[in-house]
């Protein structure tokens, strides 16, 4: 008002008395809020608090949702009786923003809709349309839908345009219990045009904490998401820069400080010395962080290829640590040389509870190893093999109920008795 801005008259209990208004005469199944519910900092026993409150109590039966604004930040709505959902609430076809159209959100399913109108009108297969009408009259040579073979070795291709979707099991993981196609974690910002991928998801206290790899032509980063139910997540931000993937956020704090395995890529990797056990290459290092938001490098190296064994020439982070009475659980894998993209097994290693870069005891021999007949049936699909790469972790009492991918095209379980680490 005071910058000549039109605004409503009135004051809270005049809005308030709006609202009571509207959902009388409308009888609404729930009520959304896009955005700044609260303008600006308040204290919890501020006047106009209590009257919000008494307005909440009259439709305690009511769900009410607050998609985050700009200025929500302020006030926790969840003690006003508002779920906050997040800056995008997806329902029905519609997306739901306090302030749409001023922030680069990617949507692949758009795209992918008008592919499907173009072949019909087209009578052909859209790739095919594409290199009669546009690559070869154009002599778009290097241009097309699959690379060639010959080609492979020119390019870093992607598959798809990735997306997460939460997928609900039970607690065996062996029973699909609800797919939230309604939930999905879609790229929403310009470091992420390509796609969002490779979560790990970490419960820290009562929150859920999962690292992803965004990518784009700007950068391949490692952004953060958070979230109180694992369901309705949001975007942090980049918490770490150009290719330091596989992050693995420690499923507890350690001396108040959060925890996390990284692994920086390169092209120059300097040997060690002769007769040293280990072996020059990718490493899974650690970092340190008072908020899961700015983390620092941890100076002692975390788990390194061993020079004894060639089968994890290369290695990275797999499912996010998880504290037993021996110390931090970690799974990770391990990559032989061989073919196009080398065999990939599952491995192990106990860390010590208050120092992880040290190692307490591991194991040569794979814990889980590619399992080619779950991918039979999709044989005609299959563009790589003999890879598993272990991703989640829950413990189930006398087991752990291990999480994987199989070579890229199915999700797979595995139960694997707490006896294997040594562990009562």
């Amino acid at each position: 008002r005071r910058a000549g801005v039109a605004l409503p008259t009135g004051q809270t209990v005049t809005d308030l008395a709006r609202i009571y208004a509207l959902l009388a005469h409308y009888a609404p199944a729930r009520l959304v809020v896009l955005g700044d519910l609260v303008h600006g900092k308040a204290l919890h026993d501020t006047p106009w608090v209590d009257d919000v409150h008494r307005w909440r109590d009259s439709h305690a039966t009511l769900p009410m949702s607050l998609v985050a604004g700009n200025h929500d930040r302020h006030f926790d709505a969840a003690s006003l009786g508002f779920e906050r959902v997040g800056e995008w609430l997806h329902e029905g076809p519609f997306a739901l923003a306090h302030e749409p159209g001023t922030r680069f959100r990617y949507d692949g399913v758009n795209t992918e809709v008008l592919a499907r109108v173009i072949e019909v009108a087209g009578a052909q297969p859209f790739d095919r349309l594409l290199q009669a009408r546009i690559f070869s009259p154009l002599a778009m040579r290097d241009t097309g839908f699959e690379v060639p073979a010959a080609q492979r070795s020119r390019v870093m291709a992607l598959t798809s345009l990735s997306w997460l979707l939460p997928v609900e099991l039970d607690p065996s993981g062996s029973r699909v219990e609800q797919v939230h196609y309604d939930r999905i974690v879609a790229p929403s910002a310009s470091y992420q045009c390509y796609g969002v991928e490779d979560a790990r998801i970490s419960r820290v206290g009562d929150r859920f904490l999962m690292t992803t790899c965004s990518v784009s032509p700007e950068r391949h980063s490692t952004t953060l998401y958070s979230s109180a139910n694992a369901l309705d997540w949001t975007l942090e931000g980049i918490v770490l820069d150009h290719q330091n993937k596989d992050m693995l956020i420690f499923e507890g704090l350690i001396d108040g400080h959060y925890w996390a395995q990284t692994r920086p890529l390169g092209d120059l990797y300097f040997a060690y010395p002769p007769g040293s056990e280990w072996r020059a290459g990718p490493s899974i290092n650690l970092a340190t962080s008072p908020d899961a938001l700015h983390w620092k490098p941890y100076e002692r190296p975390g788990i390194r290829p061993h020079s004894a064994t060639v089968a994890t020439a290369r290695i990275g982070g797999g499912t996010p640590p998880v504290l037993t009475d021996q110390g931090w659980l970690s799974l990770w894998h391990g990559v032989e040389p061989a073919g196009v993209v080398g065999i990939y097994r599952t491995y192990w290693s106990l860390l010590d509870r208050d120092d992880p870069s040290r190692v307490v005891r591991s194991d040569h021999a794979p814990l889980i190893e590619p399992a080619p007949a779950l991918t039979q049936p999709l044989q005609e699909l299959m563009y790589l093999d003999k890879v598993v790469f272990s991703t989640g972790i829950a413990d189930a009492g006398d087991h752990f109920v291990v999480a994987s991918g199989e070579a890229d095209l199915a999700c797979r379980i595995t139960h694997i008795p707490k006896s294997a680490f040594g562990l009562s």
